[in-house]
C-alpha cells in the first residue's frame, strides 16, 4: 500500500501510539489539549509536558512518511485555499491562475450583467465594462498564495480568499453623479468679500453629491454578489466652517481696513488707504473650500493708481491695438518696482494689527511679463470672429454704463496658449469704487435693482465671440429665463462672486479680446491666427413649453415689472469645421422657466 507515493509499513509492523486530542488555532497560539484524568498523583501534565505532546502530534505525522509533509506544501498556493468556489490550493501560481481563469469563464455571463444602482431617489443599470469593474487575477492569485496556514491547516484546514476587484474610480464617478441628476446641488464655497471697505461674509453650505470613496466598495460588493446597490446622496461640508468665516472677518477682514498702512521704501513713503487695501486683500476658497487669505498686489496696485509713481516706475507689458483693420504693437517698458511676494507676505502680517502699521519694502528692477518679442511669437494677425448685441436705453443709462465698462475693463485683454480667462478674475468685483451702478438684475426670479445691472449681457456677448473663435468653454451658466435679445442657450450670465464666465485659450496662438460699442450695441471681436474653417451653431427645436403667470408686486420705487415670458428646452450644437470636414461637434443644453408677469399693483380682487 503507498500513500501519496511513498510506500508504508506492513500493518503488523506499525507501533500502536495512544494520543491525546489537540486543538489547533489558527492564530499561532499555544495549542490546547482536550482534558483527561489526571496521572497518578493528582497532577497535571506540566505546559512543558503539554507543548512536548503537541510537538510529538507533529513529529508522529510526519514519521507516518516524508511524503505528507511534501504533499502540505505542494504549490504555491496553500492547500484548502479558494477564490469564488475555485479550488486554488496545491498549485503553483500559473497553474492557479489558469483554474480562475477557467472559473472567471464559468461566470462570465452574471460578471457582465449590469448592475442595478439606485443613487438618492434614482435608479440606472451600469454595465460593468462601462466602468471598468473587473477581477485581477494576477493580484487575486498572489494574495492566495500569501495566505496564511500553518502545518496542520495545509492538511485539514480551509480558508476563503475574496478576488481582488479593481474599477476605474473616475468613470464610475462620472456614471453616479449623471445618475445623480438635479437631486443634489452644489457647494456654496466660503469668501469674505468688500462692499467698499465694508466686509462681508459669505458662509457655506454643503454640497448634496455622491459619497464616491464609499460608492466605489458598494459597487464593487454587489457586482460581486449579483444584487442591487444602493448608493445615497451625502452632504459634502467645504473645509472652512462658518465659524472659522466669521472669525477670519473679526480677525482679519475689518482689522484690515480700519485705518491705513505705511508704505516705506529708500525712495518715500505711501501711504495705502482702507480702501485700496479692501482692493487687494483676497480671500480664496480652494477645490476642498479651504478660504485662504492673501494679498492680490496687482489689485492693490490697481488700487493705489498714482500713489506709487512717486517711489517706482512700474514696467508696462506690450500690448496690441486695432487701428486701420490691423493689430498694432504698442511698446512695453522696464521699470523698477516694489517687490511684490516681500510686499505681499508683509502686508498679510500687519493688517490685523491696530498699530504699527508700517511694512518696509525694497526696490528692485521690474521687466515686462509680455515683451514686443514674445507678443511678436504669439501669432495674433487677423480677426477669427466678432459678435454684437443690443441693448436698449441709450447710453445714459445705468445698464448701458454698466455694460460699457466692463468691456473697457477687458477690452485689449492678451490671453496667452493654455492660459484661462476668468471675467471675475479679471475685473474683480464689480462695485460701486469700480464704476459700476444700480440697474435691474435677476434675483431670486424676479427684477430687483442691483449694482452692475447689465454686465450679463457683455458676459453674453464675450461667451458667443469666444464661442465662434472655437475656444474652449470652461464655465459658462445661461439664464434663468429667456430673452429675446440673446441667441437661446448660446449664452451666459454672471454674478459675483458665484457664477463665472471663463474660456480657455486652447490654441497655439494668443488671443486679444478687442471690445467696442454704440449708443446701443456692444461689440467683441477675437483676434489671432484662423485655425478654422468654420464656427456654426445647429439648432434642435424647442420642447416642453410652459406658459408663465402672473404675480402682483407690492407698488414702489423697488418694484420691476415684465412681460413675462415662455419657458422651454433646446439643445445647441456647436459644429466645427477644418480641411472641410466636420472635426468636432458639440452640444449645449439648457431649460428656462417661464418668467412670471411681474404687474406692480395690488392683486385684484376676487
Amino acid at each position: 500500500m503507498t500513500l501519496y507515493g511513498e510506500k508504508l509499513p506492513p500493518a503488523d509492523d506499525r507501533p500502536t501510539v495512544r494520543v491525546t486530542a489537540v486543538n489547533w488555532p489558527d492564530d499561532g497560539s499555544e495549542p490546547t489539549v482536550a482534558p483527561t484524568s489526571e496521572p497518578p498523583g493528582g497532577r497535571r501534565r506540566s505546559r512543558r509536558g503539554r507543548l512536548l505532546l503537541a510537538g510529538g502530534i507533529v513529529a508522529a505525522v510526519v514519521a507516518a512518511g516524508t511524503g505528507l509533509g511534501a504533499y502540505a506544501y505542494a504549490g504555491d498556493v496553500p492547500r484548502g485555499t479558494t477564490v469564488l468556489g475555485a479550488e486554488l490550493g496545491g498549485r503553483s501560481r500559473a497553474e492557479a491562475v489558469r483554474a480562475l481563469r477557467a472559473e472567471l469563464d464559468r461566470r462570465a455571463a452574471a460578471l457582465s450583467a449590469p448592475i442595478n444602482v439606485t443613487v438618492g431617489e434614482k435608479s440606472v443599470e451600469v454595465k460593468p465594462a462601462d466602468v471598468g469593474l473587473a477581477i485581477d487575477v494576477d493580484a487575486t492569485v498572489a494574495a492566495a498564495a500569501a495566505a496564511e496556514a500553518h502545518p496542520v491547516s495545509r492538511l485539514v484546514g480551509s480558508r476563503t480568499v475574496d478576488p481582488v476587484v479593481t474599477v476605474d474610480a473616475a468613470r464610475l464617478d462620472v456614471t453616479l453623479q449623471k445618475a445623480k441628476g438635479g437631486q443634489g446641488r452644489e457647494m456654496t464655497m466660503p469668501a469674505i468679500i468688500f462692499t467698499g471697505t465694508t466686509p462681508k461674509p459669505v458662509y457655506p453650505k454643503p454640497a448634496l453629491t455622491v459619497d464616491s470613496a464609499g460608492a466605489v466598495d458598494v459597487v464593487k460588493a454587489g457586482w460581486l454578489a449579483g444584487k442591487p446597490v444602493t448608493v445615497p446622496l451625502v452632504e459634502k461640508w467645504p473645509a472652512t466652517t462658518r465659524e472659522e468665516v466669521d472669525r477670519l472677518v473679526a480677525e482679519l477682514a475689518k482689522p484690515a481696513v480700519a485705518a491705513p498702512v505705511t508704505l516705506t521704501t529708500g525712495r518715500g513713503s505711501v501711504t495705502i488707504p482702507p480702501a485700496a487695501i479692501a482692493s487687494g486683500l483676497r480671500f480664496s476658497a480652494d477645490d476642498a473650500g479651504k478660504l485662504t487669505p492673501r494679498v492680490d498686489v496687482k489689485r492693490l496696485r490697481a488700487a493705489l493708481g498714482d500713489r506709487l509713481a512717486k517711489i517706482e516706475v512700474e514696467p508696462k507689458d506690450a500690448g496690441l491695438t486695432i487701428s486701420g483693420g490691423k493689430p498694432k504693437v504698442i511698446p512695453g517698458r522696464s521699470g523698477q518696482q516694489v517687490d511684490s511676494a516681500t510686499l505681499g507676505r508683509e502686508l498679510l502680517a500687519v493688517l490685523p494689527k491696530a498699530d504699527g502699521r508700517t511694512v518696509t519694502a525694497e526696490l528692485k528692477p521690474a521687466e515686462p511679463e509680455l515683451t514686443e518679442a514674445k507678443l511678436a511669437e504669439l501669432g495674433i494677425k487677423e480677426r477669427v470672429s466678432t459678435f454684437t448685441t443690443r441693448f436698449p436705453g441709450g447710453l445714459s443709462s445705468p445698464r448701458s454704463q454698466n455694460i460699457v465698462q466692463a468691456a473697457k475693463d477687458v477690452d485689449g485683454t492678451i490671453v496667452k496658449p493654455g492660459e484661462t480667462f476668468s471675467l471675475n478674475g479679471h475685473t474683480g468685483e464689480r462695485g460701486y469704487d469700480q464704476g459700476y451702478q444700480d440697474a435691474p438684475t435677476i434675483v431670486n426670479g424676479k427684477l430687483v435693482p442691483g449694482v452692475g445691472g447689465g454686465v450679463s449681457q457683455f458676459t453674453t456677448t464675450l461667451f458667443n465671440a469666444t464661442y465662434y473663435a472655437g475656444l474652449e468653454d470652461v464655465e459658462h451658466k445661461p439664464h434663468s429665463f429667456y430673452f429675446s435679445r440673446y441667441p437661446a442657450v448660446i449664452e451666459s450670465t454672471i454674478y459675483w462672486p458665484q457664477l463665472d464666465f471663463k474660456f480657455r485659450n486652447n490654441t497655439q496662438y494668443g488671443v486679444l479680446i478687442d471690445t467696442s460699442y454704440t449708443a446701443s450695441t456692444i461689440t467683441v471681436s477675437i483676434w489671432s491666427t484662423k485655425i478654422y474653417d468654420s464656427v456654426t451653431t445647429e439648432y434642435g427645436p424647442r420642447r416642453d413649453i410652459t406658459q408663465p403667470k402672473t404675480v402682483y408686486l407690492d407698488p414702489g420705487p423697488k418694484c420691476i415689472a415684465a412681460a413675462g415670458s415662455v419657458g422651454f428646452a433646446q439643445d445647441a450644437y456647436r459644429v466645427i469645421k477644418k480641411g472641410g470636414k466636420v472635426i468636432k461637434r458639440e452640444k449645449f443644453s439648457w431649460r428656462y422657466d417661464p418668467e412670471p408677469r411681474f404687474i406692480c399693483a395690488p392683486k385684484p380682487a376676487g
